[in-house]
């Protein structure tokens, strides 16, 4: 089938890449030239592990414009996955989705299904039906679908691939048919239902992952102060089918591009209809409080950190992605920063993006052991393999003063007994 995709962010991009990776000609839609340039030589503006390999492998079923006019017009199916980025009051910006619309209306020639893949509030595909059955040329029929996405940044291709389900909000038998048909060699289960059905879905599969963080990491705080292990409760929990084991990791919070903005998004809507989540409004405020947890933690080792060496193990909010959206990193280094704390910091892949914000109020190292040297104390943000894999004596060989605020649970307490290494964990006793 003749596709096209709008937008070429993670949603976009992995949208359509993957749709090409099955047969299909795709054409994907982006305002910026020089990023359709770079794509249409088969390299990937994002990084995204698995991305770029396969864009070159099926570079034949690709074509990338700033051209949305030629893109639209002869297109089967035409998917929306431009950014819904939250506004100051948490509410979505459906601003590109709209302007988007806009455009489709403006441009196709033929029948077409319009799916809405970006994250949107219950009713916006109400919203767009009403928009591009006004303005199309006469004769031409649009059905509007809901298909969100449920990929995770640095596993965005397996989770397109190879996806637990795939969601399809319509409102005619024909729309459904024809996503049926564009997604059969994914060889995925289907769930069919309304579109409003499946606006709500996405959001509230997002915000229960959210919650599920929040509490975790508030059991985490408690076992802190009563004398329990976070990591033997999570895993007796795990192993109860109906809770499952995912998303019990403590930690300093969750990020990304997401769950930060959904939440706000769904809490915005539920008190637009006066009807507040009171647990998805705990969950935000949990997550606002677990990020700088361990800027209070320093409070046990020095009264404050002005001229100290502070090193920093992890810039981006996950592993296996550049990403820096909501990411923990960029609440505290500033505390850092404003309590006068020498910092230098490493991340794999994340610093070029990072230099956006901090360009020369921190010194940005090659190597962890770089990061690590006459510092005295680290702050680890990110399980990068790297920063697990590190063994427990380059910390006291390396470091000033060896103290480990370890954010993200990289390493079993007992590695550190007996090295004169100060670990500091989540949820955890403190190795001294």
């Amino acid at each position: 089938m003749n596709l096209a995709v709008a937008g070429t962010g993670y949603v976009g991009l992995v949208t359509g890449v993957c749709l090409a990776s099955v047969g299909h000609k795709v054409t994907c839609v982006d305002v910026d030239e020089k990023k359709v340039e770079v794509m249409s030589q088969g390299k990937c503006p994002i990084y995204e592990p698995g991305l770029e390999e396969l864009m070159q492998e099926h570079l034949n079923n690709l074509t990338f414009t700033t051209d949305y006019k030629m893109a639209y017009k002869d297109a089967d199916v035409i998917f929306i996955g431009v950014g819904t980025p939250e506004k100051k009051d948490g509410s979505a910006n459906l601003a590109y989705v709209y302007t988007v619309a806009e455009q489709i209306a403006e441009s196709i020639e033929k029948d077409c299904v319009v799916v809405i893949k970006s994250t949107v509030p219950i009713g916006t595909n109400d919203k767009i039906e009403e928009l591009i059955k006004s303005r199309v040329k006469a004769g031409i029929n649009v059905d509007i679908a809901s298909n969100p996405e449920f990929l995770a940044q640095g596993t965005a291709v397996r989770d397109t691939l190879k996806a637990a389900r795939i969601v399809i909000g319509t409102e005619t038998e024909r729309a459904k048919d024809i996503l049926t048909n564009v997604y059969k060699n994914f060889h995925q289960p289907f769930v069919y239902t309304n579109r409003r059905s499946a606006e709500m879905i996405k959001y509230a599969s997002n915000d229960f992952l959210a919650l599920k963080i929040s509490y975790i990491n508030e059991i985490a705080n408690l076992c802190e102060l009563v004398g329990a292990d976070i990591e033997s409760v999570a895993e007796g929990m795990g192993m109860d089918p109906r809770i499952g084991n995912r998303f019990l990791h403590a930690g300093i919070g969750y990020g990304g591009s997401c769950f930060p903005k959904d939440t706000k998004a769904l809490h915005w809507l539920s008190n637009y209809y006066d009807k507040e989540i009171k647990t998805v409004k705990a969950a935000i405020e949990v997550n606002d409080n677990q990020k700088v947890k361990l800027i209070k933690k320093t409070r046990n080792y020095y009264e404050d950190l002005s001229g100290l060496n502070v090193a920093v193990l992890g810039l981006a909010f996950k592993p296996g992605t550049d990403d820096l959206r909501e990411a923990p990193s960029l609440v505290n280094i500033p505390i850092l920063l404003d309590d006068g704390a020498n910092i230098k910091a490493w991340d794999p892949v994340a610093v070029e993006n990072y230099k956006k914000f901090y360009p020369n109020e921190i010194t940005y190292c090659d190597t962890i052991e770089e990061t690590l040297k006459d510092a005295d104390i680290c702050f680890i943000f990110t399980e990068w393999q790297e920063v697990k894999d590190l063994p427990a004596e380059t910390y006291q060989k390396l470091m000033k003063k060896a103290i480990i605020l370890d954010g993200r649970n990289c390493y079993e307490p007992k590695k550190f007994e007996g090295t004169g290494v100060v670990y500091d964990s989540v949820g955890r006793s403190v190795v001294k």
